[in-house]
């Protein structure tokens, strides 16, 4: 990586890559960059970041809270956690630094991890569940784990009369047409400069107009990187970007739907299996057989997997047909009908840069590396950690399960699912769940699963069902059938979750 073109501060200063960073560079940057306070960062239960705040009285006092971080109540952070052996300890994680861009005095923030009385990781909690899971799968099969997330979200705003935008054709719309661009643009700028990998952003299908409001869909989409650097990439880019929605007096929503009948917002998750930093997804110009059987674990835990990626009952009216949102477990090439999308990947394509460019002699040298696999259930209710935990629990599964190949196989669609002409095999498919009731009870059939190797404890799956079953909404969709008054009282209720 460019450390010069590099947008994070310390990154420049420091002449280092956030990995590479120690208490002594944090202490450095401090000094020379007038920092006079700092943010400890971390998730709680309900998958936003707290945070708290320090003023910075001296060095030493600096290096006191950078080698031993701080205590919190974890009661009132967890459900789960007893108030009577509630305190942790939060721990700072240097790589995760960045300058705070929104407070009025120099600030640097920090992701912690967590940790109980005794000095240990706490077994339950977001990051370091991704941690074990991350490392039970290199354990046994000797890979590494990369994920991407592409987060879309609705900017809300008053009306305007001039260049309209059609309903549902908002896709890669441009200014004028498109009137949220310079948010976006500062937001994509702020994150990059906060350690976020971005690939592009955009503005989304989603565009809906009611009276006087306006709802414009936009997305950000990033690069893939190490799992654990890919979840803290999306929850610091949730935060900024609700930031910016502050900032202007416009709300911003990941809500997974605001309008019945129009797009809502996904989550979509980009999954790539690295040996020795070599993408084995692919096999020269095809899809190799790892890839296949990793496939084969994302489609046997789809229906637990909403447990971690669709949390609340706003998930289930984005799980419909005909929204390019996913029903049904099957897979396939280049098709948003399907659970698991393999998208175009450059493989088995020429040089077509040389093509459009004649004057250019350049060598393709692609091939194959940017491939990934993408997982569609999730939207913007997901709990990101225990998703992509679970993410690659299902990945080490598929590539232990002995007729992995055989399960992708039968699973395989190469057509539209949701075309008159499809019905049947659209039928005949396993079916996603249809309500966090009925998702609480596929994660306690799977529950043995993302257990093994204490990768998630007992009391994330216990108190991720009591969460998902609090809802009771096990026939919501029939009850709110046709109630739009009904329908905006839950949008309300969950307009700003996770």
């Amino acid at each position: 990586m460019d450390i010069e073109m590099n947008p994070n501060r310390l990154v420049r200063f420091l002449g280092k890559l956030p990995e590479e960073f120690t208490k002594r560079d944090i202490i450095r940057f401090v000094e020379a960059n007038g920092i006079e306070m700092i943010n400890f960062r971390y998730v709680g239960g309900d998958g936003r970041l707290k945070q708290l705040n320090f003023v910075i009285n001296s060095k030493e006092d600096l290096d006191m809270l950078l080698s031993v971080g701080e205590r919190v109540d974890g009661s009132s952070l967890f459900s789960y956690i007893d108030a009577a052996s509630s305190d942790l300890y939060v721990i700072p994680r240097y790589k995760t630094a960045y300058v705070n861009p929104f407070t009025s005095r120099p600030t640097l923030d920090l992701l912690c991890s967590y940790y109980t009385h005794e000095g240990e990781p706490l077994p339950s909690s977001p990051e370091n569940v991704l941690r074990k899971a991350a490392e039970s799968l290199k354990a046994a099969t000797g890979m590494e784990f990369e994920a991407l997330g592409e987060l879309e979200y609705y900017v809300f705003s008053g009306k305007h009369e001039v260049y309209p935008t059609d309903p549902q054709k908002g896709y890669h719309e441009s200014p004028p047409f498109s009137k949220w661009e310079q948010l976006r643009y500062e937001a994509m700028k702020t994150i990059a400069e906060s350690g976020g990998l971005i690939k592009y952003g955009h503005t989304e299908v989603g565009f809906i107009c009611e009276e006087d409001q306006e709802m414009e869909q936009h997305e950000i989409e990033f690069q893939a990187v190490p799992v654990e650097d890919a979840a803290d990439q999306l929850v610091v880019a949730k935060s900024i970007l609700r930031m910016m929605g502050y900032k202007h007096n416009v709300p911003i929503s990941f809500a997974p739907k605001i309008v019945v009948g129009h797009a809502g917002s996904g989550l979509h998750i980009h999954t790539r299996l690295t040996k020795g930093k070599h993408n084995i997804l692919v096999e020269g110009d095809r899809l190799s057989d790892t890839a296949k059987k990793a496939i084969a674990g994302y489609l046997r835990l789809a229906r637990s997997l909403t447990a971690f990626g669709n949390t609340i009952p706003l998930s289930y009216l984005r799980l419909v047909p005909h929204q390019e949102a996913p029903t049904n477990i099957c897979w396939g090439d280049r098709n948003r009908s399907t659970l698991v999308r393999v998208p175009l990947g450059w493989l088995g394509v020429s040089d077509m840069v040389k093509d459009a460019n004649p004057q250019e002699a350049s060598e393709f040298a692609t091939q194959g590396e940017k491939q990934t696999i993408e997982f569609r259930a999730p939207d913007g209710s997901a709990s990101i950690h225990y998703l992509l935990a679970g993410l690659v629990v299902a990945a080490r599964h598929g590539l232990q399960m002995q007729d992995a190949i055989a399960y992708a196989d039968k699973l395989y669609v190469g057509v539209n699912i949701f075309e008159d002409e499809n019905k049947a095999l659209q039928e005949s498919l396993p079916q996603m769940p249809a309500s966090c009731w009925e998702s609480a009870q596929c994660l306690l059939d799977d529950r043995d699963i993302y257990e093994k190797d204490g990768v998630f404890s007992p009391s994330v799956i216990d108190g991720t069902v009591e969460m998902l079953r609090g809802y009771d909404d096990a026939d919501l969709s029939e009850r709110l059938y046709g109630n739009t008054e009904e329908i905006h009282k839950l949008v309300d209720e969950y307009l700003y979750c996770s």
